[in-house]
This record gives structure tokens, sequence and C-alpha cells, in this order.
């Protein structure tokens, strides 16, 4: 059973995404939060698997709200979803630990599998965000002068990667699914799988968009 927290400053909005969630045999409702302190708050006594996170709420917003449950070291996936298709609220929301981005007038399916997916440590991204995101989001980043010439091997995260995970973590930067590394790079979609796990764990990335934000901090990747 998949447990989830709704945050959301709409009553209408927290509604409706109760009456889907709970019309699921493995998803439960297990609390709803009205602004982004309640959200903070609410996922250290729950401890729920995902949160719903509006961006757009009274007081604390849900980037930051997010940024706090996720630097709190809790399990708990984030599921942003907004009523804003901008890349401002991807790249904001991501880069503060969000596990998955989807905006409001996505299908019911779609807000179904995008908490299924996060649940399970995937990443989940609109696909009318996915190609800019990885386009464009190193034109976000902070500039950090002291790594500006340091090439790629020499950041510590990236130490611990064998040469064959040090190319998958590229190609998971440039969006390649696990079905197409293994294909591309002849392999058995198991052994990526595994591959991708032992890459999460080294470099200490939540899930693979962390591990997307990784490859591009470390200049493994270079936006197109």
């Amino acid at each position: 059973m998949t447990t989830v927290l709704i945050a959301d400053d709409q009553p209408l909005q927290r509604f409706g995404s109760r009456m889907l969630l709970e019309s699921q045999d493995d998803m439960t409702v297990v609390g709803e939060a009205t602004n982004g302190s309640e959200a903070v708050r609410l996922t250290a006594e729950l401890h729920p698997d995902v949160v719903l996170m509006d961006i757009r709420m009274p007081g604390l917003d849900g980037i930051e709200a997010t940024r706090r449950i996720t630097a709190a070291g809790d399990r708990t996936r984030i599921l942003i979803v907004t009523t804003f298709d901008l890349d401002e609220y991807a790249y904001a929301g991501l880069r503060a630990g969000a596990s998955g981005f989807l905006v409001k007038d996505a299908q019911p399916e779609e807000l179904l599998a995008g908490i299924r997916a996060v649940a399970t440590g995937d990443a989940v991204v609109a696909p009318s965000l996915t190609r800019r995101l990885l386009d464009a989001y190193v034109h976000h980043l902070p500039t950090d002068p002291s790594r500006t010439e340091a090439p790629p091997q020499e950041d510590p995260r990236l130490a611990s990667l064998t040469d064959r995970e040090r190319e998958i973590l590229t190609v998971i930067g440039q969006g390649w699914t696990n079905t197409e590394i293994a294909t591309r790079l002849h392999l058995a979609e198991s052994t990526v799988k595994t591959h991708v796990g032992r890459i999460l764990a080294k470099t200490g990335s939540r899930d693979r968009i962390q591990a997307v934000i990784l490859a591009y901090d470390t200049k493994l990747v270079q936006p197109s």
C-alpha cells in the first residue's frame, strides 16, 4: 500500500485528488496539508511514501517545503503537481529534491502512474518538460568558480564509479531509458538496472532525476 500526503491550498483540488487515490486498491491518503509548513510537519509525523506537492501555497511554498523534507533525510518522495507548466518551477523543484513534476491537466492515469513510479524510486517529469529540462537545465545551475576548470573525474561524487557506471550515468543524463541503454550498449536490461542502482547508491542520488542533475553538475553532460 502506497501512502500519500496531499499538499494543496485548494480544497476542491485536495478533494479530487483524494477521491482518485482512494479509488485505487494500492493507495491510501494519510493526510492533507493546506500550505508548505503543514506539509513539512505532517511528513515528519506521518512518513508518507509520496507527497503530492503544489508549488504556490500561502506562507511556505512547495519548493521550500520540498527542500526541507528532502534535507531531513526522510524516505518520502515528492511529486510536484502544479497548474504552472513553466521550466523555472521544474528546475527549482527538482533541484530541491523532488522526484517528479506533473501539471494538473495531466490525465488521472498519468498521476497514478507518477505516484507509483516515485514510490518505487523512479523519476517522473511531464513529457512536455523532459527535453527542455535536459537541454536547458545547465543554464540554471549556480556557478561554482572553484569547479569551473575541474574535470569531471575530480568530483568526489564520481570517484567510486567504475568506467561502465560513469558511462551509464552519462547517458542517463542524456535522457536514455533503461531499454535504450541496454540496446545501445549491448547489455541485458537487468544488468542496466543493477548498474543504475549502484550508481544511485554510490553517488547518494535519491532517484534517477537526481542522477540527471549530478550528470550536469559534474559536466558529464553538456546541453545540446
